[in-house]
């Protein structure tokens, strides 16, 4: 009963997403393409300390518009070079499990990326419709209650080239896709692919990153200036829930953090998920609509979801084994309210 899409709803879209829309008009390119045409001067051979720190100045160039035609070495090009290394070793991901991916699975159950799915997807909110949206399996989460656990949970899908998936892209974009939606799973282990992915793609196309926000803060900055929208989870609202309900430890800490940084990054927008948990608006749904609006402002594009249902393990856990109430759904849009967020889609 409260989902609908409004007259305003994309005029809402627009206040909170200007640089996305901005990029769909044709007046602003997304942001993969400036990281492009970055130079920086580095040794594919440099220790991994010294590759940061010219990663460090392309960055600063980025952000002061330093752009070059036809860069001999490029920002995107470091960023591909410091992901493999950090596949050697990986802290892609907080976990943080120091697993050579090169040579078996990490945490999140991926060695090589494999792709499970990739259509255009109808089901997004509005102003990403349609999307080309890109299932990477395995996650560095154990969600209980988790819609998608035949992928996110097993390593299933096929593997492809960059090159390939590039050229999927560019036909769905020109089939009319708004953006390119990595998701999962979780697609933070797959972001060596997917910065090799970017760095063949010739379309205009904004790039979404659809994610649990479990980053390290290595990971992070080398999404700085190739993301033009988070599409981020935001799950729990305290440690506890988030260890008992998806195996995240210091979750808190983590996401707020990441979001603080995304918030600095090159031309980078919010559009905010929050899964309304049963029994959870207390300790869960209020802590995170006051952070956002506290801490993010109250134009952010945030998406207030009612669609939870207990799948998979869910079960196991009886006071998360069942749907919304009214009156949950009813606490949540006065929440909303009470935090003034303007640009809420809620339902």
């Amino acid at each position: 009963m409260f989902r609908h899409v409004e007259i305003g709803e994309i005029e809402r879209a627009k206040n909170a997403l200007p640089h996305y829309f901005a990029v769909l008009k044709g007046d602003e390119q997304p942001n993969f393409y400036h990281a492009r045409r970055v130079e920086v001067s580095f040794s594919r051979d440099s220790p991994l300390k010294e590759l940061w720190q010219a990663h460090e100045g392309g960055i600063e160039k980025l952000h002061d518009n330093e752009i070059s035609e036809k860069p001999g070495q490029s920002l995107l090009d470091l960023k591909v070079l410091i992901a493999r290394r950090l596949l050697e070793r990986c802290i892609l991901c907080e976990m943080k499990c120091g697993i050579n991916r090169r040579k078996r699975k990490g945490y999140c159950r991926v060695d090589r990326s494999r792709i499970a799915s990739a259509f255009l997807h109808l089901g997004e909110e509005p102003e990403l419709i349609p999307s080309y949206t890109i299932f990477f399996s395995g996650c560095n989460f154990r969600c209980v209650f988790c819609q998608n656990w035949d992928i996110s949970q097993q390593s299933t899908g096929g593997v492809y080239a960059p090159g390939e998936i590039s050229m999927e892209i560019a036909v769905a974009h020109m089939q009319g896709a708004k953006n390119v939606n990595f998701v999962g799973g979780e697609p933070t282990p797959d972001i060596p692919f997917i910065l090799e992915v970017l760095g063949y793609l010739r379309v205009p196309i904004p790039v979404i990153w659809n994610s649990n926000m479990y980053m390290s803060e290595e990971a992070m900055k080398l999404l700085d200036g190739v993301v033009d929208v988070y599409l981020a989870d935001f799950k729990w609202g305290n440690d506890r829930d988030a260890l008992k309900y998806s195996k995240a430890p210091r979750y808190w800490e983590t996401v707020t953090r990441n979001f603080l940084l995304a918030r600095e990054h090159y031309r980078a927008e919010f559009l905010i998920r929050h899964l309304v948990m049963p029994g959870h608006l207390k300790c869960c749904t209020e802590p995170i609509l006051r952070w956002i609006s506290e801490n993010l402002g109250r134009d952010v594009r945030v998406n207030v979801m009612f669609q939870y249902r207990p799948e998979y393990r869910a079960g196991g856990y009886p006071e998360i084994a069942r749907r919304l109430t009214h009156e949950e759904m009813e606490e949540a849009v006065r929440l909303v309210r009470e935090f003034g967020l303007k640009n809420a889609l809620i339902g």
